[in-house]
C-alpha cells in the first residue's frame, strides 16, 4: 500500500478518544492539521460498571465511520504509569559500542527479563560531545513496557483494522509537543550549554485518573506520573455531597453554576491540597537532581484544568505562572483550529499533537515501543506481492530457458557426433598415459638429483663451519705477540667461553625481537660519518628467510676506570661487533691453490647485536705474575709442574676468577670485568656459490639457487 505523508496521532484516554492528523508544513517549524476527532465515551472507563474494551471498540468504530486512515501512519499512546523511563549517564565510550553498553544497562535497570518487555533507547540531545570517535558525558534515555501491556493496548486497533506504526508513552508524547511548539521547535544539540541551560518548563497534564508531570528544557526531560486526576474531584463530591457519580461529574464541570458553589469547592479542597503537595514534591525532587535547571513557568493541559480556581490556586502556591494553552504556535490548518469542538477541547490534544509530530519525524524523541516482530511481519506482508511477482518472472524465465535448451539438445543426434566423441576420448586417454609417464620420469630425475645435492652439500657444509669459526676468531681483538701490555685491563682481548647456534626458519622473528628490546641500536655502523648513513641503517629491513642464529658468550677485562675510556659494552661494539659487520677474513679459494679475502657479508654473517648489556662488575682474579706457592700444589710440600692451575676456572664459572685450585691460590688482583652475549645471524654461502656470484655479469642479478648447499641442521655439523 502506498504511504501518504500524513500521520494520525490517537490518544485513548479514560474519558474520551482524541485524534489529530498532521502533514508537513512549508516551513520546518510548522505542521498542518487537516483532520481531527474528539469522541467522548458514554461512561468513564474507570467508572463502576463500565466495560472499557467495549467502550473503546465503539469509539474506534465511530472514529473510522467519520475518518479514513488508509495510507496514513498511526501513532498511539500508552499511559506513563504502565511504562518505565530511566536516564543513564555513560562513561567515555566509542560510538559503535554504545548499543552493547545500553543493552547491559537495560538488563540492570529493567526489573524484568528483556524477553518479557519491549524497550528502546535514545541519546538525549545536548548530552554528549564526540572527540575522535569517543563520546563524553553521554546521557541515554531508556524506555520500556511489559510486552503483554503493549499487546493489550494494540488489541482494540487490531480488532478495528487500524495498523499502528508508533507506540509511545504519554509523558514522552507531551515532551515532543512542548519541545516543538513551546520551546523553539527545531533545536540543535550544538546550541546546548550544560553550564548555561535554557529555562525549563513544567507541563501538568491533568487526566482522568492521573496527572502527567513533565519537566523539560527542550533537550532533556524528566517525568513523573501523579496518581491524582479529574476523577478524584468527582469522587470527593460523591463522598461529601452524597451524590451519584454521574451527578457529581456534571456538578464538577459546572461548579460555578451550582446552587452553592462554595460547598462544591469546599468538598474538593482536599484534592486541591493533595495535588499541590504532589506537584511541589515532584518539582523539589527534580531540583535536587538537576541543580543547574531553572524553571520558568508551568503549562497546564487536560480538560480537567478548566476547573475554576485550580490554575490560580496552583500558581499562587507554586510561585510560578501556570498558563493554560489557548493556541498551538506550530500548528496551521484553519478548518481544524477554528472548529468549535477542537477549540473547546484544545487542552486535551497535547498528547495527540506530540504523537503525530513523532510520526512526521519532527519530535525530539523517536523511541518506539512497537514490538519488533510486528514491524517485521508487516514488512514481509507489504513485500509479498513484489516477491510473488519476482518469483513468477523468475519461473517464466526458467521455463523459457528450459525450452530453448531442450530444442538445442534435440538438434544433436548421436549418429552424427558419436564417432567424433570416441576419437576425442581415445586422444584424451593417450594424453593421460603420456602425462603419467612424464610425471614418473620427472620424479626419478628429482630423486637422483636430490642424492647428488646431498652429497655435494655435505662436503661444503663441513667447510662452512670451519669458515665460520675462522671468521669469529679473526673478529676477536688481539695485541701483537711482542707488544702485549702487562696490565690486564689494557690488553685488547675478548674471552669467548661459549659458542651456541640455533637454526630458525624465519630470521625476521629473531630480528624483530632485537628491535623491540632496543638492542638493535648496536647494528648502526660505527664508522658512519654523518646522519645520512645512520638513517639508512635504521631503514634496513633486516634478514629474511631461514638461517642460523649464532651466540657468543664471554667477558673482557679491558675496563680501566678513566674518563672517556673504551670499556664495557662500548669496547665490545668497537671491536667484535664492528668486525662482524664490516670485517674480512682470509680463506682458501675453492680450488685450494691460494687464499683470498672474504667479507662477512659474503660469508652470510650479519646484523650482530650486543644482547642485554649489563654493568661492569668487580671481580677477584688470580694474579698471573705472582710467585708460585709450593705448599698449595696438591700434596704437602709438592708443587705441580709449571703452575698448571694458574689460570683455572673460578668459583663463579668464568676463567681466571678467584676460587681456582692453581698454584697461586690466594694471590689475587682486583679487575673490572664486563660479561657479554653477542648474537648474529648466519645464512651460509658456500665457496662455489660465492665465486659464481662474483663471476656474474654486472647488472644481472640471478635468483637464489635452490641447489646452493647449506650446512645440515644436525649435531655433527655444529661446533
Amino acid at each position: 500500500m502506498a504511504r501518504n505523508d500524513a500521520v494520525w496521532g490517537i490518544d485513548i484516554g479514560n474519558c474520551s478518544l482524541k485524534a489529530l492528523r498532521l502533514r508537513p508544513g512549508n516551513q520546518s517549524d510548522q505542521v498542518i492539521a487537516d483532520a481531527f476527532d474528539f469522541i467522548e465515551y458514554s461512561r468513564i472507563l474507570t467508572q463502576p460498571g463500565a466495560e472499557p474494551a467495549e467502550l473503546i471498540r465503539d469509539a474506534l468504530k465511530q472514529f473510522l465511520s467519520r475518518n479514513s486512515v488508509k495510507g496514513d501512519r498511526v501513532a498511539i499512546s500508552v499511559s506513563g504509569q504502565n511504562g518505565l523511563a530511566r536516564f543513564i549517564k555513560l562513561p567515555p565510550v566509542e560510538v559503535k559500542k554504545i548499543p552493547d553498553i545500553v543493552r547491559y544497562e537495560a538488563r540492570q535497570q529493567i526489573p524484568f527479563d528483556l524477553q518479557d518487555v519491549v524497550w528502546d533507547y535514545q541519546r538525549m540531545g545536548g548530552s554528549s560531545e564526540e572527540v575522535e570517535g569517543f563520546v563524553l558525558e553521554t546521557e541515554i534515555g531508556l524506555f520500556a513496557m511489559k510486552r503483554d501491556q503493549v499487546f493489550r493496548a494494540l488489541s482494540p486497533f487490531d480488532d478495528a483494522g487500524i495498523p499502528v506504526d508508533v507506540v509511545q508513552l504519554t509523558p514522552l508524547a507531551l515532551f515532543n509537543y512542548v519541545a516543538f511548539d513551546q520551546l523553539g521547535r527545531a533545536k540543535a544539540s550544538d546550541d546546548f550549554d550544560p553550564d548555561d541551560q535554557p529555562p525549563s518548563v513544567v507541563v501538568l497534564s491533568l487526566g482522568t485518573d492521573a496527572t502527567d508531570l513533565v519537566v523539560t528544557n527542550g533537550f532533556r526531560v524528566w517525568q513523573r506520573s501523579i496518581p491524582i486526576g479529574g476523577n478524584h474531584f468527582t469522587k470527593a463530591l460523591t463522598k461529601e455531597l452524597k451524590l451519584t457519580f454521574a451527578k457529581a461529574e456534571h456538578l464538577k464541570r459546572n461548579a460555578t453554576a451550582a446552587e452553592d458553589p462554595k460547598a462544591v469547592f469546599q468538598a474538593m479542597r482536599p484534592v486541591f491540597s493533595d495535588l499541590l503537595t504532589e506537584v511541589q514534591r515532584s518539582i523539589g525532587y527534580f531540583g535536587s537532581i538537576d541543580r543547574s535547571a531553572k524553571i520558568e513557568r508551568v503549562v497546564a493541559l487536560g480538560n480537567a484544568m478548566k476547573l475554576p480556581g485550580l490554575r490560580r490556586y496552583l500558581s499562587q502556591s507554586l510561585g510560578f505562572d501556570v498558563s493554560r494553552i489557548d493556541s498551538f504556535d506550530g500548528l496551521n490548518g484553519p478548518e481544524v483550529l477554528n472548529a468549535p469542538a477542537f477549540q473547546e477541547n484544545q487542552l486535551s490534544f497535547g498528547v495527540a499533537y506530540g504523537l503525530a509530530l513523532q510520526g512526521l519525524n519532527k519530535g525530539v524523541l523517536a523511541t518506539n515501543l512497537l514490538p519488533k516482530e510486528i514491524v517485521k511481519d508487516r514488512m514481509i506482508r507489504e513485500k509479498k506481492p513484489w516477491a510473488l511477482a519476482a518469483a513468477a518472472i523468475l519461473l517464466l524465465a526458467f521455463t523459457i530457458s528450459f525450452l530453448s535448451h531442450s530444442m538445442a539438445l534435440s538438434s544433436v543426434a548421436e549418429s552424427i557426433f558419436g564417432q567424433g566423441e570416441k576419437a576425442a576420448a581415445d586422444v584424451s586417454a593417450e594424453a593421460s598415459r603420456l602425462s603419467g609417464e612424464a610425471s614418473s620420469a620427472r620424479g626419478e630425475f628429482e630423486g637422483t638429483d636430490a642424492i647428488g645435492q646431498n652429497l655435494v652439500s655435505n662436503v661444503e657444509g663441513r667447510i662452512l663451519w670451519l669458515e665460520l669459526l675462522r671468521a669469529v676468531n679473526e673478529c676477536l681483538p688481539s695485541d701483537p705477540a711482542n707488544q702485549r701490555p702487562k696490565e690486564i685491563e689494557l690488553r685488547n682481548e675478548l674471552h669467548v667461553v661459549n659458542l651456541e647456534c640455533e637454526w630458525t626458519e624465519n630470521l625476521e622473528n629473531w630480528f624483530g625481537l632485537m628491535k623491540r628490546q632496543n638492542w638493535y641500536q648496536s647494528l648502526q655502523p660505527r664508522a658512519a660519518a654523518g646522519a645520512e648513513g645512520a638513517e639508512a641503517a635504521e631503514e634496513d629491513p633486516g634478514p629474511s628467510g631461514p638461517g642460523w642464529v649464532i651466540q657468543l658468550t664471554g667477558y673482557h677485562d679491558h675496563n680501566r676506570d678513566v674518563a672517556g675510556g673504551n670499556q664495557g659494552a662500548e669496547y665490545v661494539r668497537n671491536t667484535l661487533i664492528q668486525n662482524l659487520q664490516s670485517g674480512k677474513v682470509i680463506l682458501p679459494t675453492p680450488d685450494g691453490q691460494g687464499v683470498e679475502p672474504v667479507s662477512m657479508k659474503e660469508l652470510g654473517i650479519g646484523y650482530p647485536v650486543l644482547v642485554d648489556p649489563r654493568k661492569i662488575r668487580v671481580v677477584q682474579a688470580v694474579d698471573p705474575y705472582a710467585e708460585p706457592d709450593p705448599a698449595a700444589a696438591g700434596a704437602p710440600g709438592a708443587a705441580m709442574p709449571g703452575g698448571a692451575m694458574g689460570m683455572g676456572m673460578g668459583m663463579a664459572g668464568m676463567p681466571g676468577e678467584m676460587g681456582g685450585m692453581g698454584a697461586n691460590r690466594g694471590k689475587t688482583i682486583t679487575l673490572r670485568r664486563f660479561d657479554f652475549v653477542v648474537q648474529f645471524c648466519w645464512q651460509p654461502t658456500p665457496p662455489t656459490a660465492r665465486h659464481e656470484k662474483l663471476e656474474e655479469p654486472a647488472g644481472e642479478e640471478q635468483p637464489a639457487s635452490e641447489e646452493t648447499p647449506a650446512p645440515e641442521k644436525t649435531a655433527q655439523n655444529q661446533p
